[in-house]
């Protein structure tokens, strides 16, 4: 199976390489993502999150999704000193960085929990894999076509947080300025929930991100710096590099 949507304003592909694929399996992963747009997004009205950031909505009255999100956000505010963190003056409630990776690693949950092993489920350049080995590139922060590296993943997520899509989108909640640190920090985690959410952490911290980065537990991580310096852990799983 092959089958491309765009959903949760990105392009989302899935691969499943398993020898039987029953169609609704792919059915169930994009109609939970359009579930998870349609509840979850700030720039939908009438989304939870966007009843509750308005104050029409209790903590009592919170579904239990929605209540997890919340739990892991405050968790990394916590860990990052308030670097990362959803509640930002003037901006309302954006849990966007945690939904994402949760949500597709619940999708990649649906894929395992309909008895398939092999495939490979990308949102918007951030993956989450299952089987392998599978090929999966890092794109170069200042040059659209080429690579900065190539990791070789199995059983894993991997998710990178940069300036070259969106600008200075993410900001240092320590501030309320844009994170300008890095160019671009790529986090290789066993969920995608943990390694969206790092990476995004990370990059609000700015350069102190990358070390913290690399001391949560089974986080590898690789970064690239303003002027081109690249750091990464020794464990990060490069099958493949090109000079950034």
């Amino acid at each position: 199976m092959h089958r491309v949507e765009h959903v949760m304003g990105f392009p989302v592909s899935l691969r499943v390489d398993d020898t039987v694929v029953p169609d609704e399996a792919g059915d169930a992963v994009f109609a939970w993502l359009r579930e998870v747009d349609a509840r979850f997004s700030p720039f939908k009205a009438e989304s939870e999150v966007s009843r509750y950031g308005r104050g029409e909505l209790s903590a009592d009255e919170l579904s239990a999704d929605l209540v997890e999100v919340l739990e892991i956000c405050e968790r990394y505010r916590v860990a990052t000193g308030g670097a990362f963190d959803v509640r930002l003056p003037g901006r309302g409630l954006d849990p966007c960085a945690v939904v994402k990776g949760w949500s597709v690693q619940r999708a990649a949950a649906l894929l395992t929990g309909a008895g398939l092993s092999r495939f490979c489920l990308n949102a918007g350049g951030d993956v989450v894999v299952s089987g392998g080995p599978w090929r999966v590139g890092v794109r170069h922060p200042e040059i659209a076509d080429k690579l900065c590296a190539v990791l070789d993943l199995s059983d894993a997520a991997v998710a990178t947080s940069a300036r070259y899509e969106r600008g200075d989108h993410i900001l240092d909640g320590r501030t309320g300025r844009p994170a300008v640190g890095l160019d671009s920090l790529t986090v290789v985690a066993p969920t995608l929930t943990e390694a969206d959410s790092v990476a995004t952490a990370a990059f609000a911290m700015g350069a102190e991100g990358v070390e913290w980065a690399a001391e949560r537990d089974d986080c590898e991580v690789y970064a690239v710096l303003p002027g081109g310096r690249v750091l990464r852990t020794a464990g990060f799983p490069t099958a493949g590099a090109a000079a950034a």
